[in-house]
């Protein structure tokens, strides 16, 4: 059987992210600020809310493995709950969208609601997406090529969300915002159902480990089982978390920043526009540098860009405030290290997979992968947490100016706090990660 993966299954794969990032950008970058701007929401109230759910998928993500990794059917494992989790989510997500339709006791409730549920039936479709990647070859060379699509893919939506979002939501609402979420939200909707059945009809797994109906199932002991015992998968589990709660901290974060701590709200695309097309240049270029490069660097080298964006925002309040080109360079340091870290974390988790496979005996892509869509949910509540309960703390008031203070605090959410987890996430990679060069060498190194 030939392990290579034709280009008709790569663009497909692709094409599929594009649609499901479209239905998940805006929701990391501006959720935040619908809520509190648009709704009416309490940012403290919405952060809260924000790290609640997270704490429901913790339970429902692994379990959500377990069920694709048990599903058995003529059309896989994986392209049913994909079909099936975009159709609810799609549905899901033009309701959160339509938050700003209520009002008083109503509105909390169902901004909370919506959330939490957006969550919910985006695992449904999430997990199996990424969980095919082992099962559509197993050459880890292929892998690389592959991966880059739906990663390349997925920072275009980035992109695009980021840098014309809001003028996207301007036009389409003709300058009410809360319209013009709604009719970017059924927009979307349609590109997210269209990109799943593309999936479903041109991706087809060709490496199935249990194909005997008969075989055994996972249940839910062996969910915990197969993360508690798997020492590379927490390893990674920690680098990710402090990486991408960074990161998306940054997203979330970004819009309140230009408008009140810099004072202008046009360099906010401005930021995103460059910080976007750097992304889609790190997936793009990761697997030359990769090949250029030993496995166990990459990991510094994609926090270390994001450090570099830090301190030149810093130096640019110093030396130069509201510095266009600093800004844009900024923008670019970190979503490159982004556009590596994404691509290089779906690589190693594909070789946890194999790694857990030779601890267990048992293949299970999904429950792994699910860790993937758990983290980085929980990376954008810890994130919008964060910033939800630090507007408050520092004192921020929506459409005015901020004080002197809140503009320090501000500064140091964007800035300080940032740089700081990406250095624990180096600090994690560096001290417990060791499958650099695959599963095998890693076990021949631990023998000798």
């Amino acid at each position: 059987m030939s392990e290579g993966i034709t280009l008709q299954t790569k663009l497909s794969y692709g094409l599929g992210a594009l649609g499901k990032d479209f239905a998940c950008a805006p929701v990391y970058i501006f959720l935040m600020f619908y809520f509190t701007d648009v709704a009416g929401l309490s940012a403290a109230f919405v952060g809260t809310v924000f790290l609640a759910a997270r704490i429901i998928d913790a339970i429902t993500d692994p379990v959500m493995g377990m069920i694709v990794d048990n599903t058995r059917s003529k059309y896989g494992k994986f392209r049913p709950w994909i079909v099936i989790g975009t159709l609810l989510n799609a549905v899901v997500f033009i309701g959160l969208f339509s938050t700003h339709l209520f009002e008083g006791t109503t509105l909390y409730i169902y901004a909370a609601a919506a959330y939490i549920l957006w969550g919910l039936t985006y695992t449904i479709m999430d997990i199996p997406y990424w969980s095919m990647i082992p099962a559509l070859s197993a050459s880890r060379r292929e892998r690389e090529k592959l991966v880059v699509w739906p990663r390349l893919f997925a920072s275009l939506a980035w992109f695009i969300t980021g840098a014309y979002g809001l003028h996207i939501v301007g036009k389409l609402g003709k300058g009410d915002q809360g319209d013009g979420f709604l009719n970017v939200a059924l927009l979307i909707a349609v590109m997210f159902i269209m990109s799943a059945f593309l999936i479903a009809r041109n991706v087809k797994e060709t490496i199935k480990a249990e194909p005997d109906e008969s075989a055994e199932k996972f249940n839910f002991k062996d969910v915990f089982n197969i993360i508690g015992k798997n020492d590379q998968l927490k390893a990674l589990i920690g680098s990710v978390l402090f990486f991408q709660i960074a990161n998306l901290l940054v997203g979330g974060f970004a819009i309140y920043y230009f408008s009140y701590a810099i004072g202008n709200a046009e360099l906010f695309p401005v930021y995103m526009m460059v910080a976007g097309a750097a992304e889609v240049a790190g997936v793009f270029l990761f697997p030359r540098i990769a090949s250029f490069f030993p496995r166990k660097h990459l990991w510094f080298m994609a926090c270390g860009f994001p450090v570099l964006s830090c301190l030149l925002l810093f130096a640019m309040g110093i030396i130069s405030p509201a510095n266009v080109l600093l800004i844009g360079l900024a923008g670019a340091a970190i979503k490159f290290g982004v556009g590596i870290a994404n691509a290089l974390q779906t690589v190693m988790l594909a070789d946890v997979v194999d790694y857990g496979e030779s601890k267990t005996g048992r293949r299970s892509e999904s429950v792994i992968f699910s860790v993937q869509t758990m983290l980085v949910k929980f990376a954008g509540a810890a994130g919008g947490f964060i910033v939800g309960i630090g507007l408050s703390v520092v004192g921020y008031q929506p459409g005015v100016e901020q004080a002197p203070a809140t503009i320090v605090g501000l500064e140091f959410m964007m800035i300080g706090l940032p740089t700081i987890l990406m250095l624990a996430s180096s600090v994690i990679y560096r001290r417990y990660y060791r499958l650099h060069d695959g599963f095998i060498h890693a076990r021949e190194s631990n023998a000798c």
